[in-house]
């Protein structure tokens, strides 16, 4: 039995849907997917809280109004490659497995991922997510061009890599910005040439990385 269900449902009409989040698959995403699993056990009962949780290595499980509002705007149909700069905890990468055809998901730190795998695989059973360490800032080549790509730690740029391996008409979000001061970003791609557009002030950790911000 899911002891949690009626704490997800009220997370998703409280703080998704009256905060403007309008798209279907997103919200069954949200409803279905056990966010408690991807925190530590003593902070379960904090797990549907309208903030951010701590997850290790000075990381974060994003606010989940921000992990809604970031999978709406990638704009996902279901027959989509989606590339994720870090995993993290690896809940916003089981709501990507929930509507796209694949996802590819980059993480820095060993420990944090192989955290995420065991949940993702064993635990909910994906099977449509590929895993791999190094720096997200550099994207992942041998497997591109991605229909979209979500970044879940701020830059203080777009990473030029991520823009060429966008696929033409596909969408990039990710929060741009230093240490205080961020905004999250939407880019299409048209032409070859990356449209972008401010969605709202966010407040990530710091990618790290070749064009990211350095240790």
């Amino acid at each position: 039995m899911d002891i949690y269900r009626t704490a997800r449902e009220r997370m998703v009409e409280t703080q998704i849907k009256m905060r403007g989040i309008k798209d279907d698959k997103v919200i069954k995403a949200m409803l279905k997917v056990p966010r408690h699993l991807f925190v530590e056990e003593a902070l379960r009962d904090q797990a549907y809280g309208d903030f951010p949780l701590p997850i290790g290595e000075g990381q974060t499980i994003s606010q989940p109004y921000i992990v809604a509002l970031m999978t709406e705007a990638l704009e996902l149909k279901g027959t989509e490659r989606v590339l994720e700069v870090g995993t993290g905890s690896g809940y916003q990468t089981a709501i990507l497995a929930e509507i796209a055809l694949w996802v590819y998901t980059i993480e820095k730190y060993p420990t944090l991922q192989e955290r995420a795998k065991r949940i993702l695989l064993q635990e909910l059973n994906y099977r449509n997510i590929t895993f791999k360490i190094g720096d997200g800032s550099l994207g992942w080549k041998e497997a591109s061009p991605f229909d979209a790509i979500i970044v879940t730690a701020a830059s203080p740029q777009i990473p030029p890599p991520l823009i060429e391996q966008l696929a033409e008409g596909g969408r990039i979000v990710i929060p741009v910005g230093d240490a205080f001061s961020q905004m999250l970003v939407k880019g299409v791609k048209k032409g070859g040439l990356l449209h972008t557009k401010n969605l709202e002030p966010v407040r990530f950790v710091k990618l790290i990385g070749a064009y990211g911000f350095k240790e």
